[in-house]
């Protein structure tokens, strides 16, 4: 019996004692039985058999909710002007509807008046201007300083007037915003130690109950949600742990970004369902920094390319048999229809040709290519977050058959960034984000990128779409990029980011391909034990 019925039927009985009925000792023994079951509630925060709390293993600790780790988790208690539907289309959140010039680049967005803060606070174009001017702030940096300028209307419509054509539309699923009125106040320059980040008061599905550091993150379903009370009452975000013991044992009810070895152990599992789907936003690639000799002859890019055998590297993943292997930046809609290009096939003799034609021969026969001297060989950063580690491993093993040796140096996912961001490395294993642009984060194809790839073309092209949003359009931006992209190839795509949770039956609502992350579908969710 859930801790929810058991005080209910204590409710009930105490009624049904008051009026006369008998078993008068069942009561006291009812009351000491719910002593005990209270006392068993862990540090998790979970309640043995109570249907109302859902319990997700994280990759991160209490700050996952915050700006600082700026992960999909914050949608459970902040939310976006507008998300994606499942067909691809933007539905609004905080705005209520929205229009704009014809050279796209004024904007008047129109908010809804009936979302508060989790302290009771309206939310207002105020909040929004707070947050984009935060955001742009040199101590802060998370958007250009000089894109956009907002000018707040009245409390529930603002315009944002775009600079640069390279952000476009302030509609992005995305962005969340933050209650101005408790942040205005703290100091810009120590953004990333705000407590806020770790007691958040936020406008979503969910609201901060308590965490417990470094173990578990307590939220609760907002009665005043703008969409309803979700129907799961806690969700605990539970930190650490190895996903399969937590699985197995009860102390977890979903694992997101499961990995391949995870699926190995519990596909058969009857307890468990398995969902998985792509992020047509985003492709793991190797980013080949061109400032490194040998990376500026595109003939090379190509024979890299063509020395790994990417169809088995997925395979060897344990990915799904339809995961596309692609070669060119694209749209989500070019993703859902099936329309890429064909990808450069694997190739080793054909790499081995390029290699010789660029001047790498092995002319000492120690089975390593040299040119002018010098070995054919470069080390590649790898992250741990992502779980690369292993496809790094395959990589080396190809490439050292066509004679180039690469090192693989793993370091924590803010240590790889930093590297990048400095523009120290030689080449890494990263997510890219397909949009291409300079939005999209380091990894983009414009002028200054820190990959060192500046096609003028590539640059114009990508400028030219930021202010479309007819998408037939920007389609046929992207299919004028294909061709110059598949001649440069200024990274090796390896494959689409696969999402993956391992979710307890009694979890409902989730899909594959369209619901696979919790967090972002959290209102759509509900627990149901099977009969």
């Amino acid at each position: 019996m859930s801790v929810k019925k058991l005080l209910s039927e204590i409710h009930r009985r105490s009624l049904w004692q008051a009026r006369g009925g008998r078993h008068g000792s069942f009561l006291p023994t009812l009351c000491l039985l719910a002593t005990m079951v209270l006392g068993c509630v862990g540090e998790t925060g979970r309640q043995p058999g109570d249907e109302s709390t859902l319990t997700i293993l994280s990759l991160f600790d209490e700050h996952v909710l915050g700006l600082p780790y700026d992960m999909s988790d914050k949608f459970l208690v902040f939310l976006p002007l507008a998300t994606e539907n499942e067909a691809g289309e933007l539905e609004g959140r905080l705005a209520q509807s929205w229009e704009h010039s014809d050279d796209w680049r004024a904007w008047t967005i129109f908010l809804r008046s009936d979302i508060r803060w989790h302290d009771g606070v309206p939310v207002t174009a105020h909040d929004v201007k707070f947050t984009l001017d935060l955001m742009k702030r040199p101590d802060v940096l998370w958007a250009d300083p000089d894109a956009f300028e907002v000018r707040v209307l009245d409390d529930t419509s603002y315009t944002i007037t775009y600079r640069k054509p390279s952000i476009g539309n302030p509609l992005d699923s995305w962005t969340v915003y933050y209650p101005k009125h408790l942040l205005e106040g703290l100091d810009p320059a120590r953004w990333m130690q705000w407590e806020f980040w770790t007691r958040p008061v936020g406008n979503g599905p969910y609201r901060y109950v308590r965490h417990v550091a470094g173990t578990l993150l307590e939220l609760e379903a907002n009665p005043d949600f703008y969409m309803g009370r979700p129907r799961i009452d806690r969700v605990v975000l539970k930190f650490g742990g190895q996903p399969l013991a937590e699985l197995q044992s009860g102390n977890v009810d979903v694992v997101p970004q499961a990995t391949e070895a995870d699926l190995l152990w519990l596909a058969d599992d009857p307890r468990f369902r398995i969902y998985q789907g792509f992020a047509p936003h985003s492709i793991h690639a190797i980013v080949w920094n061109q400032r490194h000799p040998a990376f500026r002859d595109p003939r090379v890019r190509r024979a890299l390319t063509q020395a790994v055998d990417r169809e088995e590297l997925l395979r060897v993943l344990n990915l799904p048999e339809d995961t596309p292997v692609l070669d060119v930046l694209f749209t989500v809609d070019q993703f859902r229809r099936g329309e890429l290009p064909a990808p450069l096939p694997y190739d080793p003799e054909e790499a081995s040709r390029l290699l010789e034609e660029a001047g790498w021969q092995d002319t000492d026969d120690d089975g390593i290519r040299q040119r002018g001297g010098r070995p054919f060989e470069f080390s590649a950063l790898v992250g741990h977050l992502f779980g690369l580690e292993r496809a790094a491993v395959y990589i080396q093993s190809q490439l050292r058959r066509v004679g180039i040796r690469m090192e693989v140096e793993r370091l924590e996912i803010h240590a790889l960034f930093e590297r990048v961001t400095a523009r120290e490395f030689d080449a890494v294993i990263a997510d890219i984000h397909t949009r291409g642009d300079r939005g999209a984060g380091a990894f983009h194809f414009e002028e200054d990128s820190p990959i060192g790839y500046a096609n003028p073309r590539v640059g114009s092209l990508l400028r030219q779409k930021g202010l479309m949003f007819d998408r037939a359009e920007v389609d046929s931006i992207y299919r004028e990029l294909w061709p110059i992209f598949q001649a440069d190839l200024p990274v090796t795509f390896l494959f689409p980011i696969v999402h993956t949770t391992i979710a307890h039956r009694r979890v409902r609502g989730l899909a594959s391909p369209s619901r696979i992350d919790p967090v972002l579908h959290m209102e759509q969710l509900w627990l149901e034990d099977e009969p």
